[in-house]
């Protein structure tokens, strides 16, 4: 028996892992993670399983009894999750969200592999080095707080965190204001911010499918050479990257982060490095077949 279109097979002695979250059916983690198991020849199973809150504790309760090897924790659950472990990695804590977690004998751990997974796409795919580099962050959410922990580590020379509300903005880089130069500006300020900027991150959700034709900026406002990054990867190419390449700006799009939060979990489970390539060929397939 296999599972239909992967190709893992099915005995008693496979290894259960999966993704929860409230929705999650559109989720391509299924697809991404059968395919590394896959590749790898790791006799095991990943499914995406659609828990409620009031269904989180008996979920994770279930981990332990079944023997459930790896989750990934995506919206709603990062912060509520954490209340059900057994120890959460220090980055993690730092962070206030969890995103994987690993099941060692019954012994729960949780890490955040978000901000590690989009600084080492970024690195490897638009930008080698982020030393000293003017960074301009858009939008203070729970991603925006991962990507600044992550890309304060890089040693940049500042951070500019622009949201719509300032004290939010504020409060995120008083957070890690120990680990880099961090500032705080309203949206209205991220024209000029922009113009000073060598990297121009968006953190939001605008531009993602099916509201594509939304962007968080101007093009205008940015200077031709300028790295501009969107964590949105379903479109592949968001409206932002698209006007900023005509822009003469390198592009760099949000695919890479989620296939490499999910390699550092595989690679946290299995003790094995992640088919980076296979996981990203099967997840662009994904998104260009649903066109």
């Amino acid at each position: 028996m296999t599972i239909a279109g992967e190709g893992n097979r099915i005995n008693s002695h496979t290894t259960l892992y999966g993704v929860i979250g409230d929705p999650i059916h559109h989720s391509k983690s299924p697809i991404m993670m059968n395919r590394a198991f896959r590749e790898t020849g790791i006799n095991g199973a990943y499914m995406a399983f659609h828990v409620t809150n009031d269904q989180l504790s008996g979920f994770i309760a279930g981990v332990r009894a079944m023997g459930i090897r790896g989750v990934n924790v995506t919206i709603p659950h990062k912060l509520d999750v954490m209340e059900l472990l057994d120890e959460i990695d220090d980055g993690a804590r730092t962070l206030g969200a969890v995103n994987t977690i690993v099941n060692n004998n019954g012994r729960l751990t949780g890490y955040n592999t978000d901000g590690i997974g989009y600084v080492r796409s970024l690195k490897e795919e638009a930008v080698s080095s982020l030393e000293g580099k003017r960074i301009v962050v858009i939008g203070a959410g729970g991603a925006a707080r991962g990507l600044v922990y992550a890309l304060s580590g890089e040693k940049p020379g500042r951070m500019t965190i622009v949201n719509r509300s300032v004290s939010k903005a504020a409060e995120l880089a008083e957070t890690f204001s120990s680990r880099a130069d961090i500032a705080a500006l309203p949206l209205e300020s991220l024209k000029d911010a922009c113009q000073d900027a060598d990297i121009v991150i968006n953190t939001t959700m605008i531009g993602m499918y099916p509201n594509t034709a939304a962007s968080p900026l101007d093009a205008s406002w940015l200077r031709e050479g300028t790295v501009v990054s969107d964590i949105v990867y379903n479109p592949l190419k968001t409206k932002l990257l698209q006007e900023a390449e005509e822009r003469g700006c390198i592009i760099h799009g949000g695919l890479g982060m989620f296939i490499y939060q999910g390699a550092y979990a595989f690679e946290y489970w299995t003790g094995k490095p992640a088919p980076t390539a296979a996981m990203r060929e099967v997840v662009m397939d994904a998104l260009l077949g649903q066109a």
